[in-house]
């Protein structure tokens, strides 16, 4: 089976609080392909960014919040090409292993056949703002194939409730390595 793109040259996951500008994301490194036999190697060791502290807020659900206030989770993934590819699925769930749930309700449309760059995103507003999320994409073929495109990636909290212990937030991890998609 052929998959909707040749490379994945990264997957992000950031928030956004539209209250508090921020900075412009750090642009990543272009990646290159993973060869089969540096896949099974365990990733070299990268030195963790220091930990900042998780503000404080308001948890649980935010459907009482105007869309623009809400604590988002942006998933974002790029392309270097693609081919034969209908669009993405992004699915979320409450640990690492599952179970995921689709959050698409309509597939997110991919560029069909191109040697272009595309760029993709999607935005949770859905979230509580005080749990971690893992999330991953799944490719959908122009034949109805679907198959996952990226590996699973944490989104760690935004806030702590109000009036709970300060705790640092984790430090940011790496991008996830580029992920060579041809079989």
């Amino acid at each position: 089976m052929r998959t909707p793109s040749l490379i994945i040259l990264a997957a992000a996951l950031c928030a956004c609080a539209p209250s508090t500008p921020e900075a412009p994301p750090a642009k990543a490194p272009e990646a290159k392909p993973v060869p089969a036999a540096a896949a099974d190697k365990p990733a070299e060791p990268v030195a963790a960014a220091p930990a900042k502290e998780v503000p404080e807020g308001d948890c649980g659900d935010q459907s009482a919040v105007a869309a623009d206030q809400r604590v988002a989770n942006t998933a974002r993934w790029t392309t270097a090409s693609e081919q034969n590819n209908f669009g993405f699925d992004v699915f979320r769930g409450d640990a690492q292993t599952g179970p995921f749930t689709k959050l698409t309700k309509e597939p997110i449309l991919g560029a069909g056949t191109s040697d272009e760059t595309h760029k993709y995103e999607y935005r949770d507003d859905s979230i509580d703002p005080c749990k971690d999320y893992w999330y991953y994409v799944e490719g959908i073929t122009t034949s109805g194939s679907h198959e996952r495109f990226t590996p699973t990636f944490h989104a760690p909290a935004k806030r702590r409730a109000r009036g709970s212990a300060a705790t640092p937030a984790p430090a940011n991890p790496p991008a996830p390595a580029a992920v060579d998609a041809r079989q």
